[in-house]
């Protein structure tokens, strides 16, 4: 799911502040910021159009809402990082049923389900070796109660992703907007 430019610029500004305490963690380019309901991985071209149609089906099952991104965290936790997030507040309910509803139609294509539950939240960096980042841990605590604003969430969005060199590049393959106007008579 994409995010507005407004909440884009406030996370850039966190990561600006996060870099220099973590040497090894790969950071998402501010540009490249966006909240993930379901990674795919590989998807063949003739499988495109009927996962498109499950990302339709959901959308439609979802009306627009708020969304509000609060707070900086890591996974496990901020002492011995591997993903380091911003946190979603208002709308986490929502995305986690869509996401929920987004897993449930993409198992009938015979994609796995999640293993483990839904967690919203906007990833801004991954630790490639793990192990203590003290300074890192004190800049996300430091953070843990920053505001970072809200949007309107009126779209989720079916993406691809290339690995380059220099970094992942996102196309947005196709846009399906929330609410019951989806649906094919």
């Amino acid at each position: 799911m994409l995010l507005d430019s407004g909440l884009r610029e406030r996370l850039a500004e966190a990561l600006s502040r996060l870099r220099p305490h973590g040497p090894g963690v790969k950071w998402v380019e501010p540009h490249n910021v966006h909240l993930t309901l379901k990674f795919l991985g590989s998807v063949e071209e003739e499988r495109l159009a009927a996962v498109a149609e499950a990302v339709r089906q959901a959308a439609a099952e979802s009306e627009a809402f708020g969304l509000s991104c609060r707070g900086l965290g890591a996974f496990p936790n901020p002492r011995r990082p591997r993903v380091v997030w911003a946190g979603v507040q208002q709308g986490a309910e929502e995305l986690t049923q869509l996401a929920r509803e987004l897993d449930r139609r993409l198992q009938a294509l015979r994609f796995e389900p999640e293993k483990r539950p839904f967690a919203a939240h906007i990833t801004l960096g991954r630790v490639k070796s793990p192990g203590n980042l003290p300074g890192l841990a004190e800049a996300i605590e430091g953070q843990r109660e920053a505001d970072f604003g809200c949007m309107e969430v009126r779209a989720v969005h079916l993406m691809k992703s290339t690995l380059t060199p220099k970094g992942p590049i996102y196309d947005v393959l196709q846009e399906f907007a929330l609410g019951k106007r989806n649906v094919k008579d």
